[in-house]
């Protein structure tokens, strides 16, 4: 019983230590993770490369999902911004994955963020895939 509490506390003690370390502390979309200006850039990128299938409200169309809202929310909650990064970078625009840039598309992210209610912040949503994964995504406020 001993041993078994030892090796939670030593668990607890590494998860604390990576995470004071890595001077990260984990962080949500409710953190203003993106800017006002960058989803502006995002809005006009979505108008052009994502509203056809998805919808100029993001509430989505006959072939593709809603990107906000209570369906997309319980889809992607709990997950991170780096995986939601991920399967845009692999698979939007459906007809041509590489026509929109890495930089363009965290602005698109940005531009749902905004439409979905999350607080923009000062700092931009950075594009490295790796800090994404530090961004929780949570459909509604801790």
């Amino acid at each position: 019983m001993v041993r078994i509490f030892a090796i939670a506390c030593l668990g607890v003690w590494v998860a604390a230590a990576t995470a004071v370390l890595s001077g990260q502390e984990p962080r949500s979309v409710w953190d203003g993770v993106y800017t006002a200006e960058q989803a502006k850039r995002g809005e006009a990128l979505y108008g052009q490369h994502c509203a056809a299938c998805h919808g100029a409200t993001l509430l989505g169309a006959e072939a593709a999902p809603a990107l906000t809202g209570f369906e997309f929310g319980g889809n992607w909650n709990g997950l991170t911004l780096g995986d939601l990064y991920e399967r845009i970078r692999t698979s939007m625009p459906s007809d041509d994955p590489g026509k929109v840039t890495g930089q363009q598309k965290v602005d698109i992210i940005a531009y749902m963020l905004r439409v979905g209610a999350f607080p923009a912040g000062t700092t931009e949503l950075p594009r490295d895939q790796p800090l994404l994964t530090q961004i929780k995504y949570l459909a509604t406020k801790p």
